[in-house]
């Protein structure tokens, strides 16, 4: 089993949020100290190797991130004309920002139903969103607003100005039919021999 391969795709997958020596060694099975051992390797790794990510430790979370040495060609690409045409995902995470600030990232992805750490970082690299403090929850997650720079953008003067959400909404009689279940009841059920 490659155990290097396995914590690199699980920080990969954490993003933002890192992963704690405990939560891989749960997640993958083994040991704290075969951990840490896994994560040495993978740093010495980076750390000998022309890459562009590193392993870094902030406090008891490690996690991947861009090398400092090559930053002038990362903020090219969030700069870029290509990356500032917003994706649809990027637009429903933006609405969810708009529409509900200040909120952590954690209530954004419980929102959308999927991890939103890289939209979130693109949106601030983006100048579109900012951290505005951290929230009281557990953890001391950062809250999230939009920026003037938003307004800018959408031709917004105000975040008021942003359209209001209609909670009346009509549903037609056919599209509540497909929402309608065909199950039978047990009852209904045919037992064939």
């Amino acid at each position: 089993m490659n155990y290097d391969a396995i914590i690199e795709g699980l920080l990969f997958i954490a993003g933002d949020d890192g992963l704690t020596v405990e939560q891989i060694s749960k997640i993958i099975e083994i040991d704290i100290e075969n951990v840490k051992n896994y994560l040495d390797n993978l740093s010495q790794k980076y750390k000998n190797a022309d890459r562009g990510i590193t392993l870094n430790k902030f406090g008891e979370v490690y996690k991947l991130t861009t090398k400092k040495e090559y930053k002038e060609y990362f903020s090219k690409l969030v700069e870029s004309d290509v990356t500032n045409n917003l994706s649809q995902s990027c637009l429903e995470t933006l609405a969810i920002i708009a529409y509900n600030q200040p909120i952590t990232r954690v209530e954004i992805d419980e929102l959308r139903g999927v991890n939103s750490s890289h939209l979130v970082r693109k949106l601030v690299a983006m100048g579109l969103i900012k951290d505005v403090g951290k929230s009281d929850l557990p953890g001391k997650p950062l809250l999230y607003k939009t920026t003037d720079e938003f307004l800018d953008c959408f031709g917004l003067t105000s975040i008021d100005d942003l359209p209001k959400l209609n909670d009346d909404v009509e549903i037609d009689e056919e599209e509540l039919d497909l929402f309608k279940t065909n199950k039978k009841s047990d009852d209904d059920l045919e037992i064939i021999d």
